[in-house]
């Protein structure tokens, strides 16, 4: 299976403490995968150190085999490795279409211009509709941002990663500060992209539901080194997992979560 994402010996020391110590880890091509691990376990420092976020103590980034650790987080999104947070990051002031119409502008380098025809923009307003119409927000399009709900806006922000044809999206739990009512349609978004088959997805979260059920394989990490990696079926029978969340988890629902799975 061919890796579009790799890291080697992947560190970062905050003083004396090693946030992520010597991670080496290939993710496949166009495959699901999900980063687990107890709180302060270094999932997000991960993230941060593929996205350009962090630079690294030592250790390299390959992206589809080009050494990419010296590049900024700008210069890997224009690469095609999108970074959502844990924080929605969207445009408040403007409309939902506009905020996806903005960002493929933006991938496709082209300003707006005020006397320039309306009609110069409308491919980029139908690519824009066809993405709302994925993370089902098409009835939502002339919403302005600011009014979404919080579930609303982690789909507008999915479409905006998508609009900049990222290969690679990495999830910040996204189910983060959602109700319960809100939490299916952000997973039916992205099993919809998962179903598409064209993009990888790596993903932080805590609900082990949605890990389990969508995950191709899954990397826990614990007190920021590489635990364990293989499929959901290997991860959640490996007796090394189960005492590392059950035995050093300071969250006691990410426990009882592993241990009921």
């Amino acid at each position: 299976m061919k890796t579009i994402l790799e890291t080697k010996d992947l560190t970062i020391a905050f003083g004396g403490h090693y946030a992520v110590n010597n991670v080496s880890v290939e993710i496949p091509k166009n495959q699901f995968t999900s980063v687990i691990g107890p709180n302060g376990a270094g999932k997000t420092t991960f993230f941060n150190l593929i996205s350009g976020q962090l630079a690294p103590t030592k250790g390299r980034v390959y992206f589809k085999g080009q050494n990419i650790t010296k590049k900024s987080s700008t210069q890997r999104t224009r690469l095609g490795i999108g970074r959502s947070f844990q924080i929605t990051n969207v445009f408040p002031n403007v409309t939902v279409l506009e905020n996806v119409r903005l960002a493929i502008q933006s991938k496709e380098k082209v300003r707006f211009q005020m006397f320039r025809h309306f009609k110069h923009y409308e491919k980029f307003e139908a690519d824009s509709k066809k993405l709302l119409r994925l993370v089902l927000l098409e009835d939502k399009m002339n919403t302005i941002a600011a009014n979404l709900s919080h579930g609303e806006k982690r789909k507008l922000e999915i479409a905006m990663l998508l609009a900049l044809d990222t290969e690679v999206l990495l999830l910040d739990e996204p189910t983060a500060g959602m109700s319960l009512e809100e939490v299916p349609a952000i997973l039916e978004v992205i099993e919809k992209i998962k179903n598409q088959g064209n993009r990888t997805i790596v993903l932080i979260e805590h609900k082990m539901d949605l890990v389990l059920e969508l995950s191709d394989q899954l990397m826990v990490l614990y007190n920021g080194e590489l635990l364990a990696k293989g499929s959901p079926e290997e991860i959640m029978a490996n007796e090394t997992v189960q005492s590392a969340y059950i035995g050093g988890s300071t969250n006691e629902q990410d426990a009882a979560e592993v241990g009921s799975s």
